[in-house]
């Protein structure tokens, strides 16, 4: 599992036709303690994530598996919040 914070949006005047109406977000990735780590990136949210929030994120292919039977280009798709300090 691949655990981010969000820490920002992302606003396009111009998008991929596949990728309207979907909101991409900054991530930070942490840490299990919730610690920093590593440089920001973006991803397509498919849950309704916001600024603050821990999430959890899928990468390469899989990333677009939530938007199936559609084809989106993401990198990365945020797939889960959590919702409990503990990651444990």
């Amino acid at each position: 599992m691949k655990l981010a914070r969000v820490i920002g949006t992302v606003v396009c005047t111009m998008k991929n036709e596949t990728l309207q109406g979907k909101k991409i977000l900054v991530l930070k990735p942490i840490d299990r303690d919730g610690n920093p780590m590593g440089k920001a990136f973006i991803a397509l949210d498919s849950i309704g994530s916001g600024v603050g929030e821990r999430v959890f994120y899928s990468g390469g292919k899989e990333a677009s598996f939530p938007y199936l039977p559609g084809d989106v280009p993401s990198d990365r798709t945020i797939i889960g919040i959590l919702d409990d300090k503990n990651f444990s």
